[in-house]
This record gives C-alpha cells, structure tokens and sequence, in this order.
C-alpha cells in the first residue's frame, strides 16, 4: 500500500496549522508534515492530530535570525543557535510525537570548515533525538534554491551520514531536488537506500501535481515500497491552481492501491 503525507509547508498554507491538518485528513491523506511549526501550541497541534487519526511525520528545525539564513546548522561561528533550534525542534516533536526532525543546513559555499560544523551539531542533534525514539533528516537541495548551499547532492549527504555514524541519522530525499542535482532516480534510490529516512515527491520540472511530467511515480514509488521503504511519501508540491480541484491524483492512487 502507497502512503501518502500532505506536506503543510506548501498545502493549506492559507490555514492555521491545526485546520490545515484537518482538511488533509478530510482530502484522504494518511499522514501529514510541515516545516516550522512553532507559532501553533504544540498541545493543539497534537489534539488535532489525535481528532483526525493522523501522525506528523516531519518537522523542520528554524531557518535562522538573519536575512537570507536558510538554516545554521553547518554554518561555523552559529553552532550556539544551531542546537538552540536543535532542542526546539526535538521538544517540539515529542510533544507531538512526531517520528522525524529535519536539521537545516544552510548556506556555506561547502567549505571543509563547514562540513566540520554540520557533522559536530548533526552527532548532537542524533544524541538528542535517540533519547526520544526520534530520527534526524538532513536533505539535499538544488543549487536553484541557494548556490550557496551546504548539502546539494544525495552522495555528499551519504559521506556525512557515515562519518556521522549515528543509526538515527538518515536523509531526506526530496524527488524534484534529487532529480535536478543528481539525474535519474532510480540508481541514486539504489545507492541511497540504506541511509532514507523519508521520501518526498512532485512533479518535475515544475513541482506541481504529481500525475504529470518526467517522473512517473505510478512506477517510481510502488518499486521504492517494494525496496523496503515503508514511511509515508511526502506530497510537497505548489499546486499548479486550485488545491482541491487539483487533488485528483490522490482519489486515482488510492483507488489503485486498494484494487491491487
């Protein structure tokens, strides 16, 4: 069976978080994810979930206090406030009980001294995280987002796991940025497998609705199940119009899975 997450970061995003995860539960999605959801009471956060039989399978750690910050967690001089949002994060999961904190990297230009930043504060955040039954996720992004970047390809982030060394740190594969940094999914996925902690998808190149486009995840996502994955795919896609008209694609997936 196809599990599918809504992710709350670009679904509902008119919403608060509470009422976005109720209209994925009322859309037909099995889980749902978001980015930084600090504003909401982790309290109603977690009563919502518990209304609609949904779990929260990821969240985002803060992407910084400065203009053009997207994340610090690799950035040198910053590792005070990297693992301040580091515990938030954490805390904020398990008052949730959300199975999975994604650490931001940030912008670096990749230098050696950086990488060394990343590594010390992800060892830290997989101490912390363990404690709790929690998994950290780091995820490469294309260079279209910041050429500056830290993490931009699914190897590198492979290299920093097994330095890292720690179980409950895995990656984050984001279909459209994998697909534009690193080609065709399926031999990265058979490299990767190993180290994926979730799997997010869209359409590519336009990152819309998934049911169109160069990616065909009628064949892509039966086959990474059949390769073990077993956690919710995370749907992170702009909606090409309206959100509800276009959520057509979920009914025709879902029907397909229940017919097999």
């Amino acid at each position: 069976m196809i599990l599918i997450s809504a992710n709350l970061g670009f679904l509902w995003t008119d919403r608060s978080l509470p009422d976005a995860i109720r209209a994925a539960s009322e859309a037909g999605f099995d889980a749902v994810e978001c980015h930084m959801p600090y504003e909401f009471d982790p309290v109603d956060v977690r009563r919502t979930l518990q209304e609609t039989g949904l779990e929260m399978v990821s969240l985002n750690t803060r992407i910084g206090d400065q203009e053009g910050d997207l994340g610090v967690a690799a950035v040198p001089r910053r590792e005070a406030l990297a693992r301040q949002y580091i515990d938030e994060a954490i805390d904020y999961a398990v008052a949730i009980a959300c199975r999975n904190v994604s650490v931001v990297a940030g912008r670096t230009g990749r230098s050696s001294a950086a990488e060394v930043t990343y590594r010390q504060n992800l060892a830290y955040a997989a101490e912390r995280a363990a404690q709790h039954g929690i998994t950290v996720l780091i995820e490469p992004l294309n260079t279209g987002v910041a050429e500056d970047y830290h993490l931009v390809n699914i190897d590198r982030g492979i290299e920093t796991i097994i330095s890292v060394n720690a179980p409950n740190l895995k990656l984050m594969v984001d279909c459209f940025h994998t697909r534009k940094m690193d080609g065709d999914l399926v031999p990265v996925f058979e490299r990767a497998m190993p180290y994926v902690g979730h799997i997010q998808f869209s359409s590519f190149p336009d990152r819309a609705e998934p049911d169109h486009g160069d990616i065909d995840y009628t064949t892509l996502l039966p086959w990474l199940v059949a390769q073990g994955f077993d956690g919710p795919f995370g749907a992170e896609y702009t909606p090409a119009g309206d959100l509800d008209a276009g959520l057509g694609w979920l009914a025709s997936w879902k029907s397909e899975g229940e017919a097999e």
